[in-house]
């Protein structure tokens, strides 16, 4: 039966494993300068405070991140995505991942509406961009633009990448989605360095899938 398949195909075993996140684990690529994603059936909420499994997931979101990233590409929007290389597993450029999380919000829900007392569903003034820094240890806090470069995260020039980039695909996928009769309602992103000889880029990685987007 195919859910017996999803459910038993493992990691790639034959490489090195270099990090395992929530949702996915990255093994060395075939390539000097290349990783291998894989996409777990691990399903989180609450900061990891609850977990389970959801068999085929990990299937799903390869092929959406993988539809997304590359229609993403089509409109200018560099990333560390090469291809998909099976069911499960991705091959992505290796980047210098830029220790912040960005949060794009179009309409009131989770924290934020917790945070304002707003209701949740109600559509927001404007979109709004909000930066949280990379720490399980930590929780993920909210961060401001002083602290990511007076802390070195990130410099300036590479946060205005980000913010634009940010608000660029906002609009491009909230008028994807609505197309199908989906609201996006907030996503998170994560940015890297790609290292091409001399020349950096900061490129958009990790994923875009139902894993980071909230979706009604």
């Amino acid at each position: 039966m195919l859910t017996d398949t999803l459910a038993k195909e493992a990691p790639m075993s034959r490489r090195r494993q270099i990090y395992e996140g929530k949702a996915k684990v990255l093994f060395e690529g075939p390539e000097p300068g290349t990783l291998v994603q894989y996409f777990k059936d691990d399903a989180t909420a609450f900061n990891n405070k609850k977990q389970g499994t959801i068999t085929g997931k990990g299937v799903l979101n390869n092929r959406i991140s993988e539809y997304l990233m590359t229609r993403l590409k089509e409109i200018g929007i560099p990333t560390h995505f090469v291809r998909r290389l099976n069911m499960r597993e991705q091959l992505v450029r290796e980047v210098d991942i830029i220790p912040i999380e960005i949060v794009v919000r179009n309409v009131a829900a989770g924290s934020i509406s917790k945070r304002f007392g707003i209701e949740e569903g109600t559509p927001l003034p404007r979109s709004i961009v909000e930066y949280y820094y990379k720490s399980d240890e930590l929780g993920d806090p909210m961060v401001i633009e002083e602290h990511v470069t007076a802390f070195g995260w990130a410099t300036p020039q590479e946060l205005d990448e980000m913010l634009s980039m940010s608000l660029r695909i906002n609009d491009f996928l909230s008028g994807l989605f609505l197309a199908l009769g989906i609201k996006l309602v907030d996503f998170k992103l994560e940015f890297g360095r790609l290292y091409e000889g001399e020349e950096l880029r900061v490129v958009l990685a990790d994923e875009i899938s139902p894993d980071n987007c909230r979706l009604w």
